[in-house]
């Protein structure tokens, strides 16, 4: 602290101001507004590492991972004893699919701190995907690379990429949104699944820039392959349109909603638990037990259903724009769907 307080005295009591402006926002959870200030401060002050820091860190809340590396690199090449800067930089890289990259960033980290049990772990998780990942075949269709182990799994595969095929015009077409970019999918044992994802025991697939689905005895069912698959698809398809500040009600629940024609099941399961309102629902569904995430997803689709049927698809997907260009919900929804959030949903339930 003492280090920090040395450096704030050393530049203007404005950039000073704007710095603890930035770093009080970020741990308010206003990534917006920090990017703001240390964008600001760093204008004034461009060989301050701290400011580059913060700004990666909001970037990287934002998931602009090109600007959070863009700037952890900053951070580093003017102090290059900033091991939180590099932290920054390995999580982006992981994130921007640059497995190799992220893996040479935290060994330079564990070098630093060989006792950081949370560095060694990430480290270790990462080598494993990495060796996996290169002893992995491909299967490459005309809008997805589906990614497996061995000869046995080739046809599931390819039926994999059919699925993906029929998602990808089924749902584009509700939203007039057709990504570009070939999508990555991986096929993991239910072990591998765990290892990677860390996901919770009840989740059937994963996205994470990265389609990542276990292969069960239930995806040998067509009908389950097609679900799982029209699922993470539509998180794809949500993440070209905001990579930040979708409610995670909205996202899985178009997600869920999505998976098939009918969510008469959600309807019941709605309907035989206690409400729960949306805002309760705005971040990851990862720390509930399997029920309470079972009536999560089930008031998340219903929402969403609901929110397709009265707007149409056109409108959510301009939504979802607004809200990734870091305006506020309240305020995108109330434009784009021309009713309140709070009415909409006093309205549901």
């Amino acid at each position: 602290m003492l280090v920090a307080g040395m450096a704030m005295a050393q530049v203007d009591p404005r950039t000073a101001l704007l710095e603890r402006d930035g770093w009080d926002a970020l741990a308010a959870g206003k990534a917006r507004a920090a990017a703001e200030a240390f964008r600001e401060a760093i204008a004034s002050d461009p060989r301050n590492a701290r400011l580059h820091l913060g700004a990666a860190m909001a970037a990287a809340a934002e998931r602009r991972d090109a600007d959070a590396k863009a700037e952890a690199e900053r951070a580093i090449a003017i102090d290059p004893s900033l091991r939180q800067a590099r932290a920054v930089l390995g999580q982006a890289q992981y994130r921007m699919k640059d497995l190799p990259g992220a893996i040479r960033t935290y060994e330079a980290l564990l070098a630093e701190a060989p006792e950081d049990r949370g560095v060694h772990d990430t480290l270790e998780r990462w080598q494993r995907e990495m060796v996996l990942h290169d002893r992995m075949q491909q299967a490459i269709g005309h809008h997805f690379t589906v990614s497996f182990e061995g000869p046995e799994e080739s046809e599931l595969a390819a039926k994999a990429i059919e699925s993906l095929d029929r998602a990808y015009w089924r749902i584009g077409g509700i939203f007039s949104v057709y990504p570009v970019e070939p999508i990555g999918v991986v096929l993991y044992t239910a072990e591998q699944f765990t290892d990677i994802t860390r996901s919770p025991s009840w989740a059937a697939g994963a996205y994470d820039g990265i389609i990542r689905v276990p292969m069960r005895g239930a995806l040998e069912k067509s009908e389950e392959l097609d679900r799982v698959l029209a699922h993470e698809f539509t998180h794809a398809l949500i993440r070209t349109l905001a990579a930040r500040g979708v409610p995670t009600w909205l996202n899985e629940g178009l997600a869920t909603a999505l998976e098939t024609s009918n969510i008469e099941w959600a309807s019941r399961r709605v309907a035989g638990a206690k409400s729960v309102p949306l805002r309760t629902l705005q971040s990851g569904f990862g720390r509930l037990s399997g029920d309470q995430a079972t009536t999560a997803y089930a008031t998340s689709a219903v929402a969403a259903q609901r929110l397709l049927d009265d707007a149409g698809g056109v409108a959510v997907a301009n939504l979802l724009r607004d809200v990734g260009e870091g305006q506020a919900f309240d305020a995108a929804f109330l434009h784009r769907i021309q009713r309140p959030f709070a009415d909409f949903q006093s309205s549901l339930f």
